[in-house]
């Protein structure tokens, strides 16, 4: 596997705008409530934020091309930090759990997390 094929892609997707940040998470349109809620715990502490900004190749044919890959749900870049948030669907966080562990393996200087849907949940309520 070359070099070149472990390079993190930035996003250009319908979420992102030029710059690959937000100024505002209402004109944002996440894949699910828990991303919102959470961007909302992150405003609330002016934690700043992007929107799955990158995506990262995680598996590769025979000849070396991406063929499976991973985009974390938040970067933090104050902090210099992934965010993935996951329901409690046991298929979704094994999945989500295999593709974390296949990211750290390959790009270890990258810091990610995992968020459990249901301690979002209960913090925001708390706010």
């Amino acid at each position: 596997m070359g070099k070149n094929l472990l390079k993190i892609r930035e996003n250009v997707n319908k979420n992102n705008n030029p710059e690959g940040k937000f100024d505002d998470s209402k004109n944002i349109r996440f894949a699910h409530t828990s991303e919102k809620e959470f961007s909302r715990i992150l405003d609330f502490y002016k934690i700043r934020w992007e929107y799955e900004p990158r995506t990262f190749a995680l598996e590769f044919d025979i000849k070396g091309n991406p063929e499976a890959s991973f985009t974390p749900d938040f970067y933090l870049p104050d902090l210099d930090l992934y965010i993935e948030l996951t329901t409690l669907n046991q298929n979704l966080v094994t999945k989500k759990n295999y593709k974390i562990k296949k990211l750290k393996e390959l790009y270890p200087d990258i810091n990610i997390k995992l968020f459990y849907k249901k301690i979002i949940i209960v913090y925001y309520s708390s706010i």
